[in-house]
């Protein structure tokens, strides 16, 4: 076992493509971060096997802000310590719908629950083709591919020195960002087929690096568009920035905890 690194903040998104939230602590299970991407806004005019709407089409989306009504329900799951104590560690469940019910505040500072038809009507502002939307709800975290990603700041900082302009890390919609020992950027490729552990408990499989896609060329706080960040990261990294990775062991983790790598 070799200490790399601490966990320098953790990110769920409530909504797939909307702005992020930064808990101090979260709990990770084998379906994802408990309340991450728990909703995403399906278009009948998205192609089959993507068929969601995101900042790809509506850039404005990163700018729309989604909040738990009730954030200490949110927080994890409702019977994490009954579970944890029936050996070997059974999974929780889910709170109820209620429970983790979401509200999301557009950009014009308006507050609607995530499934009223307003928001939909919102999303369908200056988009060019109109959608036909619904709300889609999965405890399975609707990540893309994998279902936790991390980024390093050394790789941000790294693009910072290869651009010559500053990288807000939120580009890259990282679940974990890690702090790295030794300050190398892209170090966090090296641990694609070796297992992690994150603080006390979760073991994490780190499976692949992360392809990038048009949504690390919105500015988090405008939503205006750079293309110029991710024909970089195309041309000198392959495409890819950050690491996939699917959890091992379940548990809590929180900022601040050491980083391990088991193999």
């Amino acid at each position: 076992m070799t200490a790399v690194g601490t966990v320098e903040s953790l990110w769920r998104y409530p909504v797939k493509s909307m702005r992020g939230e930064a808990p101090r602590e979260c709990y990770l299970g084998f379906a994802g971060v408990y309340g991450d991407r728990l909703h995403a806004f399906g278009s009948e005019e998205a192609a089959p096997g993507f068929p969601w709407l995101t900042g790809r089409e509506q850039r404005r989306m990163v700018l729309y802000r989604p909040r738990f009504r009730h954030p200490e329900l949110a927080a994890r799951p409702p019977n994490l310590a009954e579970a944890e104590s029936e050996a070997p560690g059974l999974t929780p469940v889910y709170a109820d719908r209620e429970g983790l019910a979401v509200d999301v505040e557009t950009p014009g500072g308006e507050v609607l629950a995530v499934d009223d038809p307003r928001l939909a009507e919102r999303l369908n502002e200056a988009i060019g083709r109109r959608h036909t939307l619904s709300v889609v709800r999965s405890e399975r975290a609707m990540t893309d591919c994998r279902p936790l990603s991390l980024c390093s700041l050394q790789t941000v900082a790294r693009l910072e020195r290869e651009t010559g302009r500053p990288v807000d890390k939120r580009r890259f919609r990282a679940n974990v960002y890690l702090d790295l020992s030794g300050g190398a950027g892209f170090a966090e490729d090296a641990f694609v087929g070796r297992r992690l552990k994150l603080g006390e408990k979760v073991v994490v499989a780190v499976l692949e690096r992360d392809p990038r896609c048009a949504m690390v060329t919105l500015d988090p706080d405008t939503a205006e568009r750079d293309p110029a960040i991710l024909s970089h990261i195309a041309k000198a990294h392959d495409g890819y920035t950050g690491v996939y990775a699917a959890a091992l062991v379940e548990g809590m983790f929180r900022v601040g905890d050491p980083v391990e790598l088991l193999d």
